[in-house]
């Protein structure tokens, strides 16, 4: 909570859990230095609370054990958020936090399970792609790391890149890949809405979907193609077939990314898009990035990876 806009939650936490522990002393205080209240002929009142007719609760103070028992376990809690994270953002004398639990757990487990890692770091990406042991281990990699946006499948999703076909933004090449996968992607399409027009953006939208054959308004195409060549040209290319070193898509394969209706090309040169490929170098080893690439390469390869 602490992480939130200001550290309100935190205080607020904080002094909740001190004013609770200070209540539950001040009322086990009170309980403790009760005396027992007795009538004229010398016995205990009650609290006129009866059972069955004759049972009573009478009106005596806490038990001794019981108390010392509450006293303890209020030490207990007090030693405990000294020590330990517990009142709001406060870490603890000992300055632990579960996530540095997690990375020291995360290490054992990466150290003990090196060896296994290890011996497939001395074949290149091509002939690891052909280890059937290799690409299991790479398979259970990518099902726990790249599924949730590729798909199990790795054919993507509507924002999310087909890992199946030879279209690769930046390159299929193996260091490619490699380089992808450990330091991450951002490609970004900037918006165009302001500077071009719903004309003008129009235009563009019937020309580039010309290039794969789809149906256009001839009119449009042709005033797109002087609209393309002076906005669009720098990242695609003249002849629209992208540019990977900057990620630029191909726009000449029938391959899109977000879909190829009028009305979605549209958006995409209107608003622009945004998109983020996280880096894993720090969630994974050089070992296991080596073997998951091996894997994401034999899609498009399949007949090398057969051999």
């Amino acid at each position: 909570m602490s992480d939130f806009l200001s550290n309100f939650w935190s205080m607020f936490i904080a002094i909740v859990t001190v004013l609770s522990i200070v209540g539950v002393l001040v009322f086990l205080r009170a309980q403790s230095t009760r005396k027992v209240i007795k009538n004229k002929e010398g016995e205990t009142t009650d609290t006129g609370h009866r059972w069955d007719g004759d049972l009573r609760e009478l009106n005596n103070p806490m038990p001794r054990w019981w108390l010392v028992m509450f006293y303890l376990g209020i030490l207990f809690g007090a030693a405990y958020l000294a020590l330990y994270p517990g009142l709001g953002a406060f870490k603890g004398v000992k300055n632990l936090s579960s996530l540095d639990e997690y990375e020291q757990e995360r290490k054992q487990v990466e150290e003990a399970s090196k060896p296994v890692y290890t011996r497939f770091m001395k074949l290149d990406v091509p002939h690891l792609a052909k280890d059937a042991e290799a690409r299991a281990i790479g398979q259970r990699l990518f099902l726990n790391v790249c599924a949730q946006c590729h798909g199990s499948d790795a054919e993507g999703a509507k924002g999310f890149p087909n890992l199946t076909d030879k279209d690769w933004l930046y390159g299929g090449e193996p260091e490619t890949i490699r380089a992808t996968i450990a330091k991450g992607r951002h490609g970004v399409m900037p918006p165009f809405g302001q500077v071009l027009g719903a004309e003008k953006i129009q235009d563009v939208a019937n020309y580039v979907r010309a290039f794969s054959g789809l149906s256009v308004q001839s009119a449009r195409v042709v005033r797109g193609y002087v609209t393309f060549q002076s906005t669009c040209a720098a990242c695609h290319g003249p002849e629209g077939k992208g540019n990977q070193a900057l990620g630029a898509p191909n726009l000449t394969d029938d391959v899109w990314l977000y879909g190829s209706s009028e009305k979605t090309i549209i958006e995409t040169i209107t608003k622009g898009r945004n998109n983020q490929m996280p880096a894993h170098e720090e969630k994974l080893t050089p070992e296991k990035i080596h073997l998951l690439t091996a894997y994401i390469w034999g899609f498009s390869n399949s007949h090398a990876s057969k051999e």
